[in-house]
């Protein structure tokens, strides 16, 4: 088997010597080719180039959320073709990795290595799907171009928390959960003036949902995690059907201390609830349109802001190692 092993050199959890030892361990089970990235983007370009070969039937990406969800854009470039694009397999090597923790994988990379081995010897894969997003036609962000997201997408109050988060890391900040919790406050104390809602949900055949301050889009779940625990922001999400949304109405203090201990509570079961929540299942198409720009985040990746933005629930799109 010939494969692409596409490193993060600055992957969170992992050493120079700890990538030296993965890379032996696979290298010794398969042809393979690792090319560790030089810029943003990268992985995107080398998982479009082994899409476009003709003799690479794996792609593994060793680091965080940000690096599989660009192999994943590159392998789908030109779309989903689940029987003749390489699979997928992924070592976590980010500092949250919930793309790998929801296919079941350890968090650890040495372990992770060691289940996609054994995995790859007795043929174990799953096609899973996955959500995409882009630009709403007869609307400014029209131009905007499409984009994968494997586990998570969001308008508004997330996409501000990622985007706190991006401009410390620039910083020389450590991506670490206690960063995360501070960017919450901190976007939660500059929203004043966004706490009612500018977001409204359209789908066909189906009235609107208006007045939403916050959008958070699932394609699995967990929604993320806390250190070792899951957060369910909705639970029935899955990589077997569409996308999941959960959407709250209100931002003010009590609210915010009500659904965050709803959702460091959250089980398999049970998310977030109440008059001013709203959870939608198993959705193929909708549009998320603000009044005004609200940043947009995918797979904790901030994109900038944006007043509309078109979801497509894909399903069976790619096939992972599992």
């Amino acid at each position: 088997m010939r494969a692409l092993l596409v490193v993060n050199p600055a992957a969170t959890t992992t050493s120079a010597r700890t990538r030296d030892v993965l890379i032996h361990a696979l290298a010794s089970e398969m042809k393979l080719e690792a090319i560790t990235t030089e810029y943003r983007g990268h992985a995107r370009d080398l998982g479009r180039q082994a899409a476009e070969s003709k003799d690479i039937e794996l792609v593994v990406a060793l680091g965080g959320d940000g690096t599989v969800n660009e192999v994943v854009n590159g392998l789908l470039h030109h779309g989903p073709d689940p029987d003749r694009l390489p699979r997928l397999a992924v070592v976590p090597g980010g500092s949250t990795n919930v793309f790998a923790r929801a296919l079941g994988l350890p968090n650890d990379a040495v372990e992770a290595t060691g289940a996609l081995l054994d995995a790859l010897r007795e043929g174990r894969e799953r096609t899973v799907g996955l959500g995409r997003a882009g630009g709403t036609p007869g609307t400014a962000d029209e131009a905007a171009p499409s984009r994968w997201f494997t586990f998570c997408a969001g308008l508004g109050f997330d996409g501000g928390v990622i985007g706190r988060v991006e401009q410390q890391r620039e910083r020389g900040k450590r991506s670490t959960h206690a960063l995360y919790l501070r960017q919450v406050v901190r976007q939660f104390l500059g929203e004043h003036d966004r706490r009612h809602g500018a977001i409204t949900l359209d789908r066909p055949g189906e009235a609107p949902v208006t007045d939403l301050v916050l959008s958070i889009v699932c394609n699995t779940s967990p929604w993320s995690y806390l250190g070792n625990r899951p957060l369910y922001a909705s639970p029935q999400a899955s990589f077997d059907t569409g996308l999941d949304v959960l959407g709250l109405k209100k931002l003010s203090a009590p609210s915010v201390a009500r659904y965050g201990t709803q959702l460091l509570t959250s089980s398999p079961v049970r998310g977030p609830h109440g008059k001013n929540a709203v959870t939608l299942h198993d959705l193929t198409d909708f549009t998320l349109q603000s009044k005004v720009p609200l940043p947009l985040q995918m797979d904790g990746d901030h994109l900038g802001l944006r007043t509309s933005v078109t979801f497509t629930g894909v399903r069976r799109a790619l096939r992972v190692i599992v």
